[in-house]
């Protein structure tokens, strides 16, 4: 049954108010999409409405976020505090400190807080999970923690060259200029992490690379963190390759979505061997996230759930045609 819940903001702060509202009440509307509730607001009196559970979360995250409303409070504080109140619950150990430019940039969910204390703890670690889930940029977070430690001379950027359903064609221009496009989320994490400056005057050092996974054969990676993003196109040969690349002091992440294989039909996924595999091995971790890890918009928990929920639908259809079919063959 639907409920309605009225929480009054107290002191009255109107800055802090706004803050909390945002532009055309733009925060929230996040708020509602996280909880499935609806809020109307008059003043500093929130009117909440929707399922019982899900209207006192609303209400408590109303009353969260206009405590944290600063004068830098906007949507990205928003959906990141959202899946933080979500995972408040569960214990966890406090998350691994990170040496960049965002201060504070830590681990939001326990299985996030676990990957980065997987990656360094360990030499290789897997990070296996659906979009959203902060795998990749996690990695390239630790990868700058390790570089600004001097724990690592150079970070190396690779993945497969495998286009996601389409088919690009040619692509002009150097190597590097012809996997730019490919690496582009790696990029982008470097730049937010690093500085736009910084990371081009790495790149002219060497001290920052992009190596191509199909270029990588008879490397050997001494004191590198190397990280392999999109890691679920690898074929299982070019996943033997890559972890059999790493030398003396050097560490690797692999990342990957299982989900979202564009691989040739009925060709096995490398990070799906290599999981089943090495799952044993001493000094690898593996850290599987989930839809509750998702730290982007609100709705890409709730997208990841539905097609979740839809694979599993298959799957039981599945298996209750193919039962008919099997007892027919005995008889």
């Amino acid at each position: 049954m639907a409920k309605t819940l009225e929480v009054v903001l107290e002191p009255l702060d109107n800055q802090r108010l706004a803050n909390l509202c945002g532009a055309l009440d733009e925060n929230l509307r996040q708020i509602e999409t996280a909880y499935d509730v609806e809020i109307a607001r008059r003043g500093e009196r929130f009117t909440v409405r929707g399922k019982a559970g899900q209207v006192q979360q609303a209400g408590r995250a109303i009353e969260h976020f206009y405590g944290i409303a600063g004068d830098e409070f906007g949507v990205d504080d928003i959906q990141l505090g959202l899946v933080e109140l979500a995972n408040r619950s569960q214990s966890t150990q406090p998350a691994p400190a990170l040496l960049t430019r965002k201060s504070e940039l830590h681990g939001r969910t326990p299985r996030q807080v676990e990957y980065l204390r997987n990656i360094q703890e360990h030499d290789i670690t897997f990070g296996i999970g659906p979009a959203g889930t902060g795998k990749t940029y996690l990695a390239v977070a630790s990868a700058v923690d390790s570089f600004e430690r001097e724990h690592v001379e150079r970070i190396i950027l690779t993945r497969p060259a495998v286009e996601a359903g389409e088919r690009l064609g040619f692509l002009p221009g150097d190597l590097t200029q012809k996997v730019d496009p490919y690496l582009r989320p790696l990029y982008d994490a470097l730049y937010d992490l690093m500085g736009l400056e910084r990371v081009g005057k790495l790149f002219e050092r060497g001290a920052i690379e992009i190596a191509p996974l199909a270029f990588m054969r008879g490397r050997t990676l001494n004191h590198a963190f190397i990280i392999l993003d999109e890691a679920q196109n690898t074929t299982a040969e070019q996943m033997k390759m890559f972890l059999t690349r790493i030398g003396i002091g050097a560490k690797a992440v692999v990342t990957g979505d299982l989900t979202q294989v564009d691989l040739p039909r009925g060709q096995v996924s490398g990070l799906r061997e290599a999981r089943d595999v090495l799952h044993a091995v001493r000094g690898i971790a593996v850290t599987e996230f989930l839809k509750e890890d998702v730290v982007r918009h609100p709705l890409v928990a709730r997208i990841v759930a539905a097609y979740e929920q839809r694979m599993s639908l298959i799957e039981e259809v599945g298996d209750d045609t193919a039962a008919p079919s099997r007892s027919a063959g005995r008889r």
